[in-house]
């Protein structure tokens, strides 16, 4: 059976390329999961030893050391909710964005859809996440956290969503940039450090009072993702409005980093 190799559109995800090449997607995805865990002598258990290992960490310091304020409910409540959301765009960024660089000895040898391998990175960390989850629901249970089930069943999802269109922009932007200017590896990580504290994961996003830092948060995608996820467990009132905006920045993210990919990806295998 022969396929025939079309030039894609800038803008386009090539939507049926990827899923005539779906099995190489699931294929990557797994590779990476098993890449990532299968030397570890705790293996998958670090999926769950990481979230709470952090969760502990930061309680300590920001809860106990600095008395942050946490809105009202136990502050190991409030920072996995902002935790389990963060994890997915920082593990999926830093995976994405170094994925085209990692990947380059496959990337010369045979042709397949460039943009499984970023989009592979990502679902792993989806894949972490689940595991996450279920430790914040354990946590929830333990301190007998009144939680409105129901809102976290619509709440959760779109908060995922937003999360992950922002890390897909961002690490297709990252990737091609990344093959091009190996500068970026070193800058990437420094960069999701600065953007821990920058977005209201340890912190409410309450305490802002500059005027020019609350209109920031306001279409900061990620930051609505956290909010929203947190305004579940919270009861705080959701604000649509913002999360809005949020998806038009997230979605103008998107744009940006399938337009730099699509640019780049015919030079991948001369750079890489």
């Amino acid at each position: 059976m022969e396929y025939t190799i079309e030039r894609q559109h800038k803008f386009s995800l090539g939507f049926k390329e990827l899923m005539r090449y779906r099995e190489l997607f699931y294929f990557f995805t797994w590779r990476d999961i098993k890449v990532k865990y299968k030397q570890a002598a705790l293996g998958f258990l670090w999926a769950v030893l990481q979230p709470l290992l952090m969760m502990l960490i930061f309680t300590l310091i920001f809860s106990k050391g600095l008395k942050v304020s946490s809105e009202g409910i136990p502050y190991p409540v409030f920072a996995l909710s902002g935790l389990i959301i963060w994890n997915i765009f920082s593990n999926g960024l830093l995976n994405s964005a170094n994925s085209m660089v990692v990947n380059a000895s496959i990337i010369k040898k045979i042709y397949f859809p460039r943009l499984i391998i970023p989009m592979s990175s990502i679902l792993t960390a989806l894949f972490d996440f689940c595991f996450a989850l279920l430790i914040y629901i354990g946590v929830i249970i333990f301190y007998h956290h009144n939680t409105d089930w129901l809102r976290v069943l619509y709440c959760l999802p779109i908060s995922i969503l937003l999360t992950v269109i922002t890390t897909f922009g961002l690490g297709t932007f990252l990737a091609a940039l990344n093959v091009k200017y190996r500068d970026f590896q070193y800058v990437i990580p420094f960069m999701i450090q600065f953007l821990l504290f920058v977005n209201p994961v340890l912190y409410s996003s309450k305490i802002i009072t500059n005027s020019w830092f609350v209109w920031v948060m306001k279409i900061n995608p990620l930051a609505n993702a956290i909010n929203l996820s947190r305004s579940a467990f919270t009861g705080n009132p959701i604000q649509w409005g913002d999360v809005g905006l949020g998806f038009v920045v997230a979605i103008a993210l998107f744009m940006i980093g399938i337009y730099t990919f699509r640019k780049t990806e015919a030079y991948f295998a001369d750079l890489a």
